[in-house]
Order: structure tokens, then sequence, then C-alpha cells
């Protein structure tokens, strides 16, 4: 009995002392460890890390797209995400000044010229692309696919209406109702805009017969102020790392053959690669957690990381529940990749599919 009373007034001690806290509570209920699944077909998800292809040098083209293409719609996806904002979100930003201005300016697609033309603000024209979307015929008309494009610009969705612009044949991207001279040019430039969401997303989706991609990225949050000079400084130092280093070195090299045949799909490999999880933790915002500012700048850091990925994630999770049986890809920056999977694999209708064996 005193044994005993000794161990409960230990554990009461230290709960009033705050040693309880270093017990770390496991939770009972672990959906990555149970075994049921769904009736029907599984929800499949592809998650492709890419570099952002604005960053790459001058010496890339589009066409160094087209052996990851390939091997992407050999996979048949049924819808694409990809690291963008969608239009009601960033309408939404608009809508708090200068809460989200840097984030707006920086992310978010201008829709005031193709909502004038079309008459729609962002919230309708959302509505309105769902509305032609549920009811388009199995092979939708040249003016149809102009119409939807220019509805796509009003709703905030370039990579969606870019989507269309591919799909229409070479003649019939031109101007009709709405679509102006300078919407027209607009949308022709997206067809090689040095991007991954036009160049790999918007053509995958494309090329797969599907009808928009599904923009998935969030930057809404906002942490408290901070000093953004020393916030800078503080990441600055936390991201002096030997696995930082390391990443560097790995991706000039790797970088360096972008020019032969398959090299940007070498790229996407490497940075697909599981080993990338760690190098990538320890390089960015595990070196952040351990940053020891007073301010705590490194895990104000992590917060902001954190949550975007999951909001990112419950994103593609939300895509996934309009039609269970999907197969989606994701393409991602790679520093992403490790996270969307790990907090995917929390989601009792998800299945993670290896890239590896795609990109071969």
């Amino acid at each position: 009995m005193i044994l005993q009373f000794t161990a409960a007034l230990l554990v009461m001690t230290a709960g009033c002392t705050g040693m309880a806290s270093a017990q770390r509570h496991q939770p009972a209920f672990r959906p990555d460890a149970l075994e049921d699944r769904p009736a029907g077909r599984a929800n499949e998800v592809l998650v492709v890390g890419s570099p952002h292809l604005s960053n790459l040098p001058d010496s890339f083209t589009p066409g160094m797209v087209e052996p990851l293409l390939q091997r992407l719609v050999r996979w048949a996806p049924t819808a694409v995400a990809s690291e963008n904002i969608s239009g009601l979100q960033c309408d939404a930003m608009r809508r708090q000044g200068e809460r989200h201005l840097e984030a707006v300016e920086a992310y978010c697609h201008d829709p005031a010229a193709a909502g004038h033309a079309v008459g729609l603000d962002v919230t309708a024209a959302n509505a309105e692309a769902e509305r032609m979307l549920a009811n388009k015929p199995a092979t939708p008309s040249a003016p149809q696919r102009r119409r939807l494009s220019l509805v796509f610009l009003a709703a905030g969705e370039p990579a969606s209406a870019t989507v269309q612009w591919f799909r229409l044949p070479a003649a019939e991207r031109r101007v009709d109702q709405g679509l102006t001279n300078e919407l027209v040019a607009y949308l022709q430039a997206q067809l090689t805009r040095k991007s991954e969401t036009e160049l790999i997303a918007a053509q995958l989706a494309a090329r797969s017969g599907l009808e928009r991609v599904w923009s998935v990225d969030d930057q809404s949050f906002v942490g408290a102020p901070v000093d953004e000079t020393a916030y800078g400084e503080a990441m600055e130092r936390a991201r002096d790392n030997p696995a930082n280093k390391a990443r560097i070195a790995a991706d000039r090299a790797l970088y360096a053959g972008m020019g032969q045949p398959n090299g940007l799909l070498d790229i996407c490999r490497a940075l697909s690669a599981p080993s990338l999880a760690a190098l990538a933790y320890e390089s960015d915002w595990g070196a952040a957690l351990t940053e020891p500012s007073e301010q705590a700048y490194g895990r104000r850091y992590v917060a902001y990381w954190e949550t975007r990925n999951l909001r990112m994630v419950a994103n593609i999770r939300e895509v996934l529940g309009r039609a269970p049986g999907t197969r989606l890809v994701a393409i991602v920056g790679a520093s992403h990749k490790p996270c969307y999977e790990a907090y995917l694999n929390q989601m009792r209708d998800v299945t993670l599919v290896d890239v590896s064996p795609v990109l071969r």
C-alpha cells in the first residue's frame, strides 16, 4: 500500500510540476495500423516530387517534360492536383486586405479581366464552372471549351483554363465571345509557361481526358507578428547545417544532367526517392525545430510548414471524396512530398502508390 501510495504521489507531483509532459501519450486510435478496406475501388494517390521549373536555368525547354508526362499518362489518372492556391481561397484572402497582401500578389491569379468579360465574380464563376462540367456533353464543342476556359479564368483557376486550351485544336484557340485578344494571348503563353503546373499538371490532365487541375495549395497561415529581419537571420542560421549543404550539392550535380534525354525525368525520380525524406527534414524544418532563438523563430516556421501541408493534404482528401475510387496524381515541390505521404497515410480511404515503378 505504501509503495502504491508513493507511486501515486509521484505521478500527482509530476503532473503539478510539469514532469508528466515528458510522458508522451500514444493515441489508442491508429488509423495507419488498421487493416479494414473500403467497399469498392480504392482511392489511389501518386505523389510526384518536382522541381519548380521557373527556377531551372535558361537551357530548360518545354519538351523536356515529355518522358515524365508519358509515364504519368500511362498510369491513367482520373484527377490531377498541383501546388496552386484555389481561386476561391485567393478571393477570400483578397477580402482580408493587408493580412494576405503579399501572398495574394505572389501566388494568386488576377481574375478581374476575365470576370469583367464574362460578367461573373470569382464565386459565381466557380459555381458556373461546376455547372458546366456537370452538364457537359461527352465531346464538348470548341465554343464550349473556349467558354469554359474563360469561366475558369474568371474563377481564378488558370491551370484549369489551360487544360481546356490544351484540349482545343490549335486552330480553335482564338478570340470568341468574351475571350479578348489579351486573354487569348495569356492562354497561349500558358501552354509553354516555365511552370510545373502548366507544363506537367495541365498537360497531364488534358492528355488523360480530364477537364481541370485541382488547386490544393494553401497560403492562408497567419502567425503572430515577428521581426522579419531577425526571423530571416534565425532561419538562415538554422539552414546552415550539413544536411542542407549535402542537399544543395546533390541538387547541383543532379541539375547538371538536365540537358540529357531523360534529364528532367531523372530529376523527378531523385526528388521522389524515399531517401529524400530524411534529408529534407534534417536540412529544413527539422533543423528549424531546434533553432534556439528566444522568440522561437524556428518553431514558428515549423508551425507554418505543418499547417500548410496539413491543409494541402486536406484539400486532396476533399477531391477524393467527390468520386470515391479516384486515381489522383499530385505534382508538388519536392520538400512537400514527405509531408503529403505521411499525412495521406493517416487517411482511412487513401492508398499511397509508390512512384518509383511509375517513373521507370
